[in-house]
């Protein structure tokens, strides 16, 4: 039965081949903004209702990336395929110029739009964002929960086993969504607990897995592959302005690494929001909406 509190999804042509399962909401004569959802994740994740994004004067347009939900997998994808990705929903929504927000996982392929849709990108927000692999003077994993460590060091020394593991934890979200969110309880912080106990929240959020893993898990493995390979784009490039939000106490994608970022992106405009950690993004969205939406 289809979930009553999601907007009905369209299906765009992929660049690569397949298709892209879209979401539009808000009011229809906005400001558009693309969201970016995290990992694992898919385009019904955590976001303002419809009718406040509509107050807001925001158009939010939601992807499922290739692999999750609806969309086509396409295998050895990188981060910047996000870009032709949003270029050609774009496109069929006839939209000009527009902003783009990533959350967690959906971070790194904010940039890439930023930085190789320069001339249609607006404004850019990348919250609990990470940096890339090979980003000298950072030590990627300090401050790192370990369950995050344990794979991302899986998925550099063992893709095949990774990826094996990676598909069996997917499924069994697939079929108890609850299951994750048990599973990461023993690292989260007071303040993060407070967010994912909130009853609409935790159920946004438990929605989210279960639709990001309803055909499989290949969409998260590829983008952990994603996250720990060349991105296939310079933050140099990255010309416009950018915010940069990190809950001071995240230990799934550790501070440092917006940090990092902040310090090699021209226009980046930085925010670390003290007692507040990983899922402190979700709370914040609205405001990066209206950053976002503020701009040229």
């Amino acid at each position: 039965m289809p979930n009553p509190r999601r907007s009905p999804s369209r299906l765009v042509p992929s660049p690569r081949g397949g298709v892209l399962s879209v979401e539009v909401s808000g009011a229809p004569d906005g400001r558009p903004v693309f969201l970016m959802h995290g990992t694992p994740g898919s385009r019904s994740g955590p976001r303002p209702r419809s009718i406040v994004l509509y107050r807001m004067g925001v158009r939010l347009v939601s992807y499922d990336r290739p692999g999750y939900g609806g969309s086509t997998r396409v295998p050895g994808r990188q981060v910047a395929d996000a870009a032709a990705d949003v270029a050609a929903i774009a496109d069929t929504l006839e939209l000009d110029r527009f902003g783009v927000i990533g959350r967690s996982g959906g971070g790194p392929h904010a940039l890439a739009c930023a930085a190789l849709l320069a001339d249609r990108v607006t404004r850019a927000a990348a919250l609990v964002g990470i940096a890339p692999p090979d980003a000298p003077g950072l030590a990627w994993f300090d401050g790192m929960a370990q369950s995050n460590t344990n794979d991302y060091d899986m998925a550099d020394r063992d893709v095949a086993l990774f990826t094996e593991r990676l598909l069996a934890r997917a499924d069994r979200a697939r079929r108890d969504p609850e299951s994750l969110m048990a599973a990461l309880r023993g690292e989260l912080t007071h303040s993060d607990l407070r967010v994912i106990d909130d009853t609409a929240i935790r159920r946004l959020i438990t929605d989210n897995y279960a639709e990001a893993t309803r055909f499989g898990g290949h969409g998260w493995v590829d983008d952990a592959l994603a996250f720990r390979r060349e991105w296939g784009f310079q933050l140099s490039d990255v010309t416009g302005e950018v915010l940069l939000w990190h809950g001071a106490d995240d230990a799934f994608s550790p501070v440092g690494h917006t940090e990092w970022l902040a310090r090699r992106i021209a226009h980046a405009y930085v925010q670390v929001q003290a007692d507040t950690a990983h899922f402190g993004s979700v709370e914040i969205l609205p405001q990066a909406l209206a950053w976002v939406t503020a701009g040229p």
